[in-house]
């Protein structure tokens, strides 16, 4: 990109096991603190970070005027990291991806996209990246440049899901759930779903796993928040003080919590099967870091399966969608072509503001000496007609000279012509008046760049 790189430093479900990812994940509370880490490396200029449960990013751009390399903000996004996992811990350098300049574009677009999803079409992802855009934006980590990025990854997602058949069908974490939970149940009508979270994991899963279920509990922090839940499926609330109970009465439990401990313990469950009699208990753990203590899965008559243990059962399910994917790749590319097409707008932008200030600064000094002593006769009306006639005259001269700017910075050549102006006319180094990258900060390039086609989206 040309007016400089956008990098990407993270790993996934594709890199890492969950037990790596979980060590990483950052709850909603704890973001402020991880996007002022980033912010406040003095090459970071903005910023915006990622957590699901299958993945973990940190997005950067450099700052204005410090001339970070790709290596120096990938280095500073690993300093973040490493800080959560502590001193006595370490990363293997193998779990983890860097991309920078339009491979980091394309990624980010292809997260939204739901291209790089263990559910391939899935909507969940891009409303995540809708929650981290609006984290970043709130405590003024994010600006003008991977701002914009960010937006056009809405619109990309947005293509991809009503031009192509991506997301057709139910395939999801919680449909293949149901599927497991059928293949040890048989039929769940006879059978109790026991929800351990209320979020909006959870009401997925709900919605998949109560069809057909004998009942539907759920057991939340939040009493209020579990009893509209399971009001919409007629099911019972309790809060998490009475889990151990609760596992007595269910035989699939999904787990969906923020915690950052085991919420359910390999203690819990002995004493929960003792009092059930051994009566099949079935664990479905979509949360990271996991809710369900994987040791539990040695009992007898328990399985437990976490979000890798359904990849899977996620990549059978998933053949139909595939042959979607080629489509949705295309699209990726066309919009990523377009941001170039901005991405490189932006690097004029200083130059073609610079000349036409360095025209209208000469112009006027000409102007107001002669006011100043041949026609200081002059009326004030006068006067402000050949100020007037200056800014007129700004504007024709400097038409072309924008005009072949602005198509010179699609090409390869963009950077040359920017450089012999900047010599001829002894104008400052673009780098020297940098745009503002604040969230506030207005865009200098307006005079070499019309946003008009090309609006942002609503992010909701």
């Amino acid at each position: 990109m040309s007016r400089g790189p956008i990098v990407v430093v993270g790993l996934s479900h594709k890199s890492a096991p969950v037990e790596v990812r979980e060590k990483l994940a950052v709850p909603a509370e704890e973001l402020p603190q991880v996007l002022r880490a980033l912010t406040h490396d003095p090459y970071v200029g903005e910023a915006m970070f990622l957590s699901t449960c299958n993945r973990v990013e940190a997005y950067v751009s450099p700052r204005a005027g410090s001339g970070a390399t790709p290596e120096q903000l990938a280095h500073a996004v690993r300093k973040v990291f490493e800080a959560r996992v502590g001193v006595n811990a370490k990363i293997d350098p193998g779990h983890l991806y860097e991309r920078e300049g339009e491979e980091a574009v394309r990624h980010i677009f292809r997260v939204a996209a739901s291209l790089d999803s263990m559910v391939l079409g899935e909507p969940q992802i891009l409303g995540q990246v809708k929650d981290a855009f609006d984290a970043a934006t709130e405590h003024q980590a994010l600006g003008h440049f991977l701002g914009r990025c960010v937006h056009r990854a809405f619109t990309v997602a947005k293509r991809v899901r009503t031009e192509t058949q991506l997301g057709a069908g139910t395939v999801s974490i919680s449909s293949v759930a149901v599927d497991l939970a059928k293949r040890i149940f048989g039929d769940l009508t006879d059978h109790v779903v026991l929800l351990v979270g209320a979020g909006e994991m959870a009401e997925a899963a709900a919605k998949s796993l109560g069809k057909g279920a004998k009942a539907i509990r759920v057991c939340n922090r939040s009493l209020p928040r579990a009893a509209e839940l399971a009001a919409q499926f007629g099911g019972a609330a309790s809060t998490l003080d009475t889990l151990e109970q609760e596992l007595l009465l269910a035989d699939v439990v999904v787990t969906s919590t923020g915690s950052s401990t085991f919420v359910i313990t390999k203690e819990m469950v002995k004493r929960a099967m003792k009092a059930r009699k051994g009566r099949t208990l079935f664990f479905v753990d979509i949360s990271v870091p996991r809710n369900v203590d994987p040791q539990i899965h040695e009992i007898d008559n328990v399985y437990v399966f976490n979000v890798d243990d359904l990849e899977g059962q996620v990549r059978d399910a998933m053949k139909a969608r595939t042959s979607e994917v080629a489509a949705a790749e295309q699209i990726v590319t066309t919009e990523l072509a377009e941001f170039r097409i901005w991405a490189r707008g932006l690097a004029v932008a200083p130059t073609v503001v610079a000349l036409r200030a360095r025209t209208r600064a000469v112009l006027t000094t000409e102007l107001e000496l002669t006011l100043g002593s041949r026609l200081r006769h002059l009326p004030e009306g006068d006067r402000a007609a050949l100020t007037q006639m200056i800014e007129s005259a700004t504007n024709k001269l400097m038409h072309t000279p924008t005009t072949r700017l602005k198509q010179a910075s699609v090409e390869e050549d963009g950077p040359d012509m920017v450089r012999a102006l900047t010599h001829l006319f002894d104008l400052p180094e673009p780098h020297e008046e940098a745009p503002n990258d604040t969230a506030s900060g207005k865009d200098v390039g307006q005079a070499a760049q019309d946003d008009s086609d090309d609006k942002a989206p609503q992010t909701h």
